[in-house]
């Protein structure tokens, strides 16, 4: 049975039985980790672990039981039974609401450890009593966790799709195209620049897909779906080392399944090898 996760700010007088805290050094978790699997530390306090978190925030509470998350110093080394792991290597390790929570968990600690100070008048911020926010106590600016639209998108041209190799991969790893929202743009906007100017060509039926937060550090991965239009691909070369159209039986190698990126090239395979190649809108989207 799912397990349900409810948000809340507030945090409870006290937690005579334990929760659920979700321990962060830099972008890696800490966890109870054992021949039994993996599992995330149940205690009343992080203190009970020797742990003395540098910040902390209260989640929500999952199953009616309560969850924190906090960071701990750089220098930090994980208490016997206890490992450091990150996110990706947790993904179906622990379970998908658990993760998911830790997504959360991850965004806002990092959000808290940046947005220290009022970028208005320089004033230390304070916690908003009833926002998931922070107010400057001096001259009233409202700071929300930063939230970074992106769009993500497989074009396909006759049963192929387009799957491009980043600079930034340090593995030879190809995966569908994906650039940032800018201001005053539309997502599908968006869609046609980021595809323009990473390779050169036109795209058209442009389609949702689905969503994804990806809080490294900030993002929101909106997916979509596009038809080839025009143009040959000419590469930025600044961002993008290859691209070229590949089909299902010669596909190269392409990132982990915890990316929606992974989803969007998965669906791409799926309804090439049921349908022989004709195009269909992906089902529920």
């Amino acid at each position: 049975m799912e397990m349900r996760f409810i948000p809340a700010l507030i945090s409870p007088p006290e937690t005579i039985d334990g929760a659920w805290w979700f321990i962060f050094k830099g972008h890696a978790m800490l966890v109870m980790e054992d021949e039994r699997g993996i599992a995330v530390p149940w205690v009343k306090n992080p203190t009970e672990l020797g742990l003395l978190p540098l910040r902390e925030r209260y989640l929500g509470t999952l199953d009616g039981r309560h969850c924190f998350c906090g960071s701990v110093a750089e220098d930090l080394s994980p208490p016997v039974g206890m490992a450091l792991r990150g996110l990706r290597y947790l993904y179906r390790r622990v379970d998908e609401t658990i993760h998911s929570i830790a997504m959360r968990a991850v965004h806002l600690i990092e959000w808290d450890r940046t947005v220290r100070y009022c970028s208005r008048c320089g004033t230390a911020m304070a916690h908003g009593a009833d926002l998931n926010a922070k107010e400057c106590p001096d001259c009233g600016f409202i700071s929300f966790p930063r939230i970074s639209p992106a769009v993500i998108v497989l074009v396909e041209r006759e049963g192929k799709a387009l799957l491009a190799r980043g600079a930034r991969f340090n593995q030879e790893i190809y995966s569908v195209l994906a650039g940032f929202v800018e201001p005053g743009e539309t997502l599908e906007e968006t869609v046609e620049r980021e595809i323009e100017e990473e390779v050169g060509i036109q795209v058209a039926n442009i389609r949702y897909f689905g969503s994804q937060p990806w809080p490294f550090p900030d993002s929101l991965m909106i997916a979509f779906i596009a038809e080839y239009a025009g143009g040959e691909i000419r590469i930025d070369k600044t961002e993008i080392v290859d691209a070229g159209w590949f089909d299902v039986d010669s596909l190269p190698q392409i990132p982990g399944s915890i990316s929606i990126a992974r989803k969007l090239i998965d669906w791409f395979v799926e309804k090439e090898s049921i349908s022989g190649g004709t195009n269909k809108t992906p089902e529920g989207h």
